[in-house]
């Protein structure tokens, strides 16, 4: 596997993401039932789970019925979720690789491909979706979710006036940057990430010829605002940037 920053970064930090995961509230209370509900009907067909982590995204699509491949950077996580598959007896055939070289992945193998928040780690994010392009079946679906270019990254975030109002406050946007920054404090490492554009991002999917089916800033219902505040917090911020594209 091509090792880059990414890569390295996801090794060292991934057993603590999966532990982290499982009371993620963004991840498991607003962010993957979204995605599975996005996605629709998925019986019989090919998916690639890409950027599958500790593999939840993967055994929920099994368990509806689809023929799943798991795939991450992360030979730890690749190893937690296969042990979670076997413990549901989930047939899931799990890959370490790098997103931007799917070797041994034939061309038009999947009918569609998840990529649920893990773009904007990529360090080579050209190649990955063009490997992506590649190995979806003609008219297949990629479904992507990323941090919101224009609301994450270090220059943007909440913030108090001298009154102690909350404004959210966003600099500095057009300036693409790597930065390093904990998931959370418990962490003993940081993790990698790259701020795009919403026009980076756009050109080079258009540039590989995918069409934009459909793209969305969801909105928590009354529900979900009730979970946690970083939830209710999600009605007056778009945090979450989630895009359909075809082949």
């Amino acid at each position: 596997m091509k090792e880059d920053s990414s890569t390295i970064c996801w090794n060292n930090i991934g057993e603590e993401w999966a532990k982290f995961s499982e009371n993620n509230d963004y991840r498991n209370y607003f962010i993957m039932p979204y995605t599975i509900n996005l996605i629709g009907d998925i019986g019989n067909k090919k998916i690639l789970d890409l950027g599958c982590g500790e593999g939840e995204y993967s055994r929920k699509l099994a368990r509806k019925g689809a023929d799943v491949t798991g795939i991450d950077c992360s030979y730890k996580l690749i190893e937690i979720a296969k042990t979670k598959s076997k413990e549901e007896n989930l047939n899931i055939n799990y890959l370490v690789r790098n997103s931007c070289n799917l070797e041994n992945i034939k061309d038009n193998a999947y009918d569609i491909v998840l990529s649920s928040m893990m773009l904007m780690d990529c360090e080579d994010l050209k190649g990955t979706v063009s490997e992506i392009y590649r190995i979806l079946k003609p008219k297949g679906r990629l479904f992507a979710s990323i941090l919101h270019p224009c609301f994450s990254g270090q220059a943007a975030g909440w913030n108090k006036d001298d009154c102690g109002n909350q404004f959210f406050k966003i600099t500095d946007y057009f300036n693409p940057k790597i930065y390093k920054a904990k998931i959370n404090n418990e962490f003993s490492s940081s993790a990698v990430f790259r701020h795009r554009t919403l026009e980076d991002y756009f050109k080079i999917f258009l540039k590989h010829k995918f069409i934009l089916v459909d793209y969305n800033e969801p909105v928590p219902d009354k529900k979900q605002t009730e979970i946690s505040y970083r939830i209710a917090r999600l009605a007056q911020i778009p945090l979450f940037l989630f895009m359909e594209w075809a082949k």
